[in-house]
Parts: structure tokens; sequence; C-alpha cells
């Protein structure tokens, strides 16, 4: 019965993913479809992916479909450019009379930009629906306060330390951890400069400012293996970034609870927030970890539950699977305490506009770690929103983010490539300016050069997200054994 939930919850989850990202680029497509309309341009389809109709029904001279290929979508539109190496041809049988009256370039610049303007225009209605119901906001993402301190790194090397909040970083105010907007991670990832300026506030000293110097490259970790599985590495994972090894400060709250352990016994809950331990406070897992357990020794927890505070007596013991040292047997939640925040619409859609600008600025600066393999395709995109779905507040996660993914939709499409709606702006621009059409020959080489560019490109992303969920595995050796907890006996209990 078990193993059926699971199953139908996982179709579910792929059915929700599908549904939305589907959404998304009917809507986009439906901005160019109405514009069309509306300048009188001939219609042949309109289509949900590309490759050959899976499914096809023509409907008022319009031939609607869904594709083989589960990225993206167009409306068809012969007046506008040659699309056909990447449309296909429309059945003989539905063809349209090939002498079609030509249209104006305002034609060609309105019908383009409808689509964008039609992506921010679900983005404001999605960031509306978020502000609405409000957005969940962990401490792992909005915290400025630094909670772990990789030894050896960067960050110890200039004195950072635990407990030290993080007030701005190459003279740019950060207010969060994590994230695009003003964040101490992006800020430090997308940073062109080798020695990077920190200025912070340490409890019980002030403010102060310490020089951090960044790596001259990221490490990469060795494959272990034969040759097919280091090529599979070399070409799936995506390049290191470099960062200075720093953690963000989060609270002690319980993931899930190991079988059997004795935080089962305990009664300790998914949720539950660690306050203290023999009446001494903690306030994060790594001070959690470095009290000094005793096998056997009872301690009582002070645990926050639902607003309430509780104590519970619990009796650490050393896992009698994999394991070398005292445990409670909880696996902490790494993103910590969520709060929901309602944020404006309009600055939603201000914030997500800047991080799509300062991403592609960051891959097209020289300097910045950040390139192209760190970007994402349809199945990256749809692997996230598969994992945000999984969250106990994944429908808000998954909200907040259409935000973001239309935003990003709009922007790139409004870069000046040929085959975007951006190139066909220029290429309308030109026609302008020229006074007459560019040569249909010339279009169609530079189109079709174009989608052999973007093909292969889309084959490079798909390579590095279909490699984010691949493991390595082990080298062919045995896997760790799990550390798990028995069930005690009478005797023993």
């Amino acid at each position: 019965m078990e193993l059926l939930l699971s199953i139908l919850r996982f179709i579910g989850i792929i059915f929700l993913v599908l549904m939305v990202f589907n959404l998304m680029i009917i809507v986009h497509e439906w901005g160019h479809f109405l514009a069309g309309r509306w300048r009188g341009l001939y219609i042949d389809r309109f289509q949900i992916w590309f490759g050959k109709p899976l499914w096809k029904k023509t409907y008022n001279g319009v031939q609607y479909g869904l594709g083989s290929i589960p990225a993206g979508g167009f409306v068809s539109l012969p007046q506008m450019a040659p699309m056909e190496s990447i449309e296909g041809k429309v059945d003989e049988s539905d063809e349209p009379k090939k002498d079609l009256p030509p249209i104006t370039p305002l034609d060609k610049i309105i019908v383009a930009v409808a689509g964008p303007v039609f992506s921010f225009l679900l983005a404001l209605v999605f960031a509306v629906v978020v502000w609405a119901v409000k957005k969940p906001v962990s401490e792992s993402v909005g915290t400025t306060t630094i909670g772990g301190v990789v030894e050896n790194s960067p960050a110890e090397t200039a004195g950072i330390k635990p407990g030290d909040k993080i007030t701005f970083v190459d003279g740019k105010q950060v207010e969060r951890f994590q994230g695009m907007d003003s964040s101490i991670m992006w800020t430090i990832i997308s940073s062109e400069n080798d020695n990077i300026e920190v200025d912070l506030v340490r409890p019980g000293v002030g403010e102060m400012t310490v020089t951090v110097k960044r790596p001259a490259a990221a490490e990469v970790a060795e494959v272990e293996g034969d040759w097919l599985k280091k090529t599979w590495a070399y070409v799936s994972k995506r390049p290191p970034l470099r960062t200075i090894g720093v953690y963000p400060q989060v609270s002690p709250v319980v993931g899930r609870v190991l079988e059997n352990s004795p935080a089962e016994a305990a009664g300790l809950e998914a949720a539950d927030i660690i306050k203290a331990i023999d009446d001494t406070a903690v306030l994060t897992p790594i001070e959690v970890g470095r009290h000094h357990w005793k096998a056997g020794e009872t301690v009582t927890l002070t645990v926050l539950r639902n607003n309430e505070e509780i104590k519970t007596k619990i009796t650490p013991r050393i896992p009698e699977v994999g394991g070398e040292k005292p445990m409670l047997g909880v696996v902490w939640d790494a993103e910590g305490v969520r709060t929901l925040v309602r944020e404006n619409p309009l600055t939603q859609v201000a914030n997500s506009f800047n991080s799509i600008v300062k991403t592609l600025g960051a891959v097209f600066s020289p300097r910045s770690d950040v390139s192209a393999g760190h970007l994402s395709g349809p199945v990256g995109i749809m692997g996230l929103y598969y994992d945000l779905f999984q969250h106990e507040e994944g429908w808000r996660l998954a909200l907040w983010f259409s935000v973001l993914l239309n935003v990003n939709l709009a922007i790139l499409n409004m870069l000046p490539f040929p085959v975007l709606d951006g190139g066909h702006i220029v290429m309308a621009s030109v026609e302008w300016v020229r006074k007459r059409p560019i040569p249909f020959k010339v279009l169609e080489v530079v189109q079709t050069a174009f989608v052999l560019f973007l093909l292969g490109f889309m084959a490079f992303v798909t390579l590095k997200d279909v490699g984010d969920r691949v493991p390595e595995g082990n080298g062919g050796g045995e896997l760790p054994k799990e550390t798990r907890f028995l069930p005690l006996d009478k005797d023993s209990a």
C-alpha cells in the first residue's frame, strides 16, 4: 500500500510539474498568437513542445498540436521568418498558399514583443498570488550570520568566525545568505576580485573589516573508476565554483528521526527545534553535535514544538550499524526555521529581473566563476519543480519560482539572437532601416545556423541537468554502511 501511495504521489507531482511548465509556454506563445491575429498575420500552427506532433487538430485554419520533444513551444508565422528548420513543415494537405502578402517591420516587432510581454504579465499574476499566500523563507536563505567556517578555508585564514554577522561584501550591502538578490554567496561567487573585502559585526567586538583571499581555482574532486565513468563525470558535472568556506547559521530543527533511535524513543518529531540541553542553550546543529554525549547517560532536552516548549529525556547510544560514537538519531533540517513573508508583487518581479540580468552578466564576464555550464534547460527546470513540490511548503515555493522563471523566459527571449524574439526584433529593425526585406536565403542560413547552435547548447545543458540527478557511485567498490539503530530488547531498553 505504501509503495502504491509513493507511485501515485510521484505521478501526481510529475503531472503538476508538466501543468505549470506548459502553462508558461502556452501563455508566452499565446501572446504571439493574439498579436498575430490582431495584425492580420497568417498562422500555420500553435504547438506546445517541438518535434513531430504526438497529437494535432486543425481548428479555424490553425493546426494545434503537442510535440514529441518536451522543450518549449511555438506559433508558426510564415510571414515573420523561415522557421522550418526548428518547427518542421506543415503537412502538405494543410499547407497554405505560398504567396503570402508581406507584413511591415512594425507588425513583426509587435508580434515578437507580445510573447515576452505576456510572460511578464504571467509573472505578475504569480507574484500577486505569492503576495496573497506569502512565500516561505528559511534561515539558510535569509540570515547573514555565519554558523560555521570550513577548516583551513579562506574565510578561516581571514579570521571570520561563527556568529559573525556579515553586512557588506566588496562594498555591496548583503541582506541574506543565499539567493541572487543582495546575498552573501552570490556576491562572492560573481565577484571578479581575488581579494574580497568583507565587512562584519562580531558579538562583543563590534564592526570590523577583513580581506578574504579567494582561491585561484576551485578544487575539482578526482573521479575514480573506468574511462567511461570519468568521461561521464567530465561532460555531465558542472564546473565547481570558488567559495570562501562559510555556512549560514540555522537553528537545530529536526528534519527526520531515525528508526529505533534514542530520538524516536524520546518522542522527537520532524520540525521540533532543540532549544537547550540540560538547561544549556543551543543555537545551531553544530552546538548540539559538539555536546559531550555519553552513551547511556540521560539528558533533558528543551524542545520547541508548535510554539510551545516541552521537555523530554533522551539517552544517546552508539548505533548498532555503522556507529562509532554516541548519537541521538536525528537528521537535521539544513534550512532551519522557515517563516512566511509577504512581498510586494512589483518587488518580486523587479528582483527576478535583476537576478536574471546579474546571472547573464556573470556568465559573460571573463573573471567570474559563473559560466554557461551552470545554466539549466527544461530538464533541470522541471527537476527543480519536482523537488519543490515534495517540500512541505512546495506549492508556495513553486509559485515563487514561477515568478522568477517567467521573467527569465521573457528576458532570454528578448536576447538579440536569431530564432529568439529579440532576433526577430533586430531583423525587423534592420528591414525598417533598409526599407526592404532581408533576402530570404540570408534569413534561412542565419536561422538554420543558430538553430543548430541552440540545439547543441540545449544538449550541453541537458547533460549537466542529467548529471545533477545521476549519482557518480563509488568507483565499483562496496557502498559505505548506513548508520542504523537496531531495535532494543526489553532487557536492554
